[in-house]
């Protein structure tokens, strides 16, 4: 269905409880699916498997809550906002002067932590139980409102590449990329499969703030954030940092996931891919792009030399500008700054529920902001990249 788009949250969360879409997981899977359980404190936790009980997180429940009935502790999922049916959320959107919303899933209580179900089986069965739920029971009361982001596994890139094509087939707007394809922790060529099957359907892919490292999780190593054609242990050691770690050291978390795309080539391989990270926040990026261009051109000698790199054929930063998407929320000096990135690759963003959210209030706090914006670039930003990016028809 065609609308008019006048402002979209191009990051906005999907925190309800998992029995709502857990009774899709096949029956000999479900004592090991997400469950809601009861806190002594009389809060709702999440049991999931290979961790203790998590306790409904505060932060993500915040919207709409005065101060005083905020609290940190005994929190019950259902009495927030953002938590209902799909109705619900139309209607909270209408609240808050909202014509659609990029919906993520639940953060901390979500894929980032499913990758603890030890059987691979199991771990995917869950995730196809969430795609399909959001697809066919959530999404589709509004579809050109509700915008949701089917999950990716991080198993391996022939389970990735059947799941994005599963997701582009249920009609969903976007993927959500935990993490690389291959399910490694840094890139690998058996990634160019999956860019290749983003590219042929059509759906669009996303990154939430930053890719999330196996390690911590289900595997007790460090994390390893990338692979150079020549490596020394002894060497590494001795240079403290490779040539990623330099060109990100000044920028936050999403810096290093961006980085790690960049510097694999997979947009000198893939020219038409772009991708979008969500709740990156967006002040530090014009001084982290100078920054990585300056550390880039500094350190290239000896990494040819001593890790085999090969040379961009570009500077980082202008594959950045050129591929990556960011959401903006209610950030003043970051507005301020939209032209050292491009107002073309910003979207607007509310969080919510989270604690960074003014719902019910984005539209006044927004119209604050944006008051000596140009209207073309303040419907960019608000709307038209989200369209474009999204691939929403428009009335």
């Amino acid at each position: 269905m065609a609308r008019e788009y006048r402002l979209i949250s191009s990051d906005g969360h999907l925190e309800v409880p998992p029995e709502r879409w857990t009774p899709r997981v096949p029956k000999q899977y479900q004592d090991r699916a997400p469950r809601t359980v009861r806190l002594p404190d009389g809060g709702d936790g999440l049991l999931i498997e290979g961790l203790p009980v998590q306790a409904a997180n505060f932060l993500d429940m915040r919207a709409g809550r005065p101060a005083g009935q905020w609290q940190p502790l005994g929190l019950r999922v259902e009495d927030a906002a953002g938590t209902g049916p799909p109705e619900q959320r139309v209607k909270e959107q209408d609240i808050d002067g909202l014509d659609a919303e990029v919906l993520f899933p639940a953060m901390l209580a979500g894929p980032v932590v499913w990758r603890n179900i030890s059987h691979d089986d199991v771990y995917k069965a869950v995730i196809r139980a969430y795609n399909d739920w959001l697809a066919e029971e959530y999404c589709a009361v509004a579809p050109d409102r509700l915008l949701g982001m089917g999950v990716i596994p991080q198993t391996n890139v022939d389970d990735a590449v059947v799941e994005l094509e599963h997701c582009a087939k249920q009609g969903l707007k976007g993927i959500l990329l935990g993490n690389f394809p291959s399910g490694k922790d840094y890139p690998t060529p058996e990634d160019d499969k999956f860019w290749a099957a983003a590219l042929a359907t059509g759906i669009a892919v996303t990154v939430h703030v930053k890719f999330n490292p196996l390690a911590g999780l289900i595997a007790p190593q460090p994390s390893r954030l990338f692979v150079y054609p020549k490596e020394d242990p002894a060497l590494m050691r001795k240079l403290r940092r490779g040539l990623l770690e330099w060109i990100t050291f000044f920028g936050l978390p999403p810096a290093v996931s961006i980085g790690q795309l960049v510097l694999a080539g997979v947009f000198e391989r893939f020219p038409a891919l772009t991708i979008f990270f969500a709740e990156t926040r967006l002040g530090w990026v014009p001084f982290w792009l100078e920054a990585a261009d300056l550390w880039y051109q500094r350190h290239i000698g000896w990494a040819q030399e001593y890790l085999g790199f090969k040379p961009l054929h570009r500077l980082p930063s202008e594959y950045v500008r050129d591929h990556i998407y960011f959401s903006v929320q209610y950030e003043r000096v970051a507005v301020e700054l939209r032209h050292h990135l491009g107002v073309g690759r910003i979207m607007f963003a509310t969080d919510f529920p989270h604690i960074e959210c003014e719902w019910p209030n984005s539209r006044p706090a927004i119209e604050q902001i944006y008051a000596d914006i140009p209207p073309q670039e303040r419907d960019q930003i608000w709307a038209g990249n989200a369209v474009e990016f999204f691939r929403l028809p428009q009335s």
